[in-house]
């Protein structure tokens, strides 16, 4: 009797324990999945205008890069700023603008897309230096 119960007792504990490791499972996959989905794909683009830029153009170019998202749907998220490091470390670099996607299908909308070729004419002529960056959001 006492071997029989030590062997339901030790089954119930190995399905107990599959079960657990089962839903484990299927728990970080769920998480791995949601982790996934949660993240973006990020386009930072630095600008080091040219000498003799002058504000106004500056303003124009800031603008014109702000109303992109209204004009292209792929974009997930927007955001910009102007260099105010106390770090001295920016290399001329004076202003920051991200531009995200859910994925690297909206990103190849963006690029080719007409209001994204009409900024670039924009901006082209007045800028000394560009540097631009892509990469996916992590925790």
């Amino acid at each position: 009797m006492k071997t029989q119960l030590g062997a339901v007792v030790a089954l119930a504990l190995t399905c107990g324990m599959a079960t657990l490791l089962i839903q484990d499972s299927h728990s970080m996959a769920q998480t791995q999945k949601d982790a996934k989905a949660n993240r973006l794909l990020r386009h930072v683009v630095l600008f080091k205008f040219k000498t003799g830029t002058t504000p106004e153009k500056i303003k124009q170019i800031e603008n014109a890069f702000r109303a992109l998202p209204g004009k292209i749907d792929s974009i997930r998220d927007f955001e910009w700023g102007t260099d105010n490091s106390p770090e001295g470390k920016s290399h001329g670099y004076t202003h920051c603008f991200f531009v995200s996607f859910a994925d690297e299908k909206g990103r190849e909308k963006y690029l080719p897309h007409a209001a994204h070729q009409n900024f670039v004419s924009i901006v082209k002529d007045h800028v000394d230096d560009v540097c631009v960056v892509d990469y996916w959001t992590g925790k």
